[in-house]
C-alpha cells in the first residue's frame, strides 16, 4: 500500500528530476536553481571506471565496468531542491539504449539518504518508453544503487536516485 507521504516524496522526486532534465542545455550546464548537467564517456574494456559530480555539499558518483563496442557519450545531472532537502542524481545515455554490456554498476549519493531510485535498460528516446530493470537485477541501499551479481542482465541505459539530505533546521 502506498502511503500519502511516500506518494509526496516520489512526486517531488519526479518533479525535481523533470526540472533537471529540462533545465539542461549543454554539455556542462550549471543553473542558478541548483542543478548541473555534464557529459562524460562510458568506456568499455572491462576495467572499473568512475565519474563523479558535486553540487554544494553533495556528490553523486557512478562506478561501472562494461564490455564491447566503443566509448559512449553519457550524461549526469545532479540537483538540489530549493529547500536543500532533496538531492538528485541521474545518469543516462541520451540516445536511449546503450550497446555496451555492463558487468557491474554502482551509483552513490554522498550526503543524502536514498528515498527513491530506479534503473533502466532503455530510456525514452525516439518515441520509445523507459524500460525499467527487473527489481531483482539491482539493490537500493541507504546511499547506493548497485547491480545484483548473477541477476543483472548487463543492460543499463539510465539510473536515477533521489535522496533526502541531512539538512538540519535551525
Amino acid at each position: 500500500m502506498v502511503h500519502q507521504s511516500d506518494f509526496c516524496v516520489v512526486s517531488s522526486a519526479f518533479l525535481l528530476f523533470s526540472v533537471l532534465i529540462s533545465a539542461s542545455s549543454g554539455p556542462a550546464d550549471a543553473s542558478p536553481d541548483g542543478s548541473k548537467t555534464v557529459e562524460f564517456n562510458v568506456k568499455p574494456g572491462g576495467v572499473v571506471h568512475s565519474f563523479s559530480e558535486k553540487i554544494g555539499d553533495y556528490e553523486c558518483s557512478f562506478t561501472y565496468a562494461s564490455q564491447g563496442g566503443t566509448n559512449e557519450q553519457w550524461m549526469m545531472s545532479v540537483g538540489l531542491s530549493d529547500d536543500d532537502r532533496l538531492f538528485s542524481c541521474s545518469v543516462w545515455r541520451p540516445q536511449g539504449k546503450s550497446y555496451l554490456f555492463f558487468t557491474q554498476f554502482k551509483a552513490e549519493l554522498k550526503g543524502a539518504k536514498i528515498e527513491y531510485a530506479n534503473a533502466y535498460s532503455q530510456t525514452s528516446a525516439s518515441g520509445q518508453s523507459d524500460v525499467p530493470l527487473k527489481p531483482e537485477e539491482f539493490t537500493v541501499g541507504e546511499s547506493t544503487v548497485t547491480h545484483n551479481d548473477g541477476k543483472f542482465s548487463a543492460q543499463l541505459s539510465k539510473l536515477t536516485a533521489i535522496g533526502r539530505t541531512r539538512h538540519d533546521e535551525l
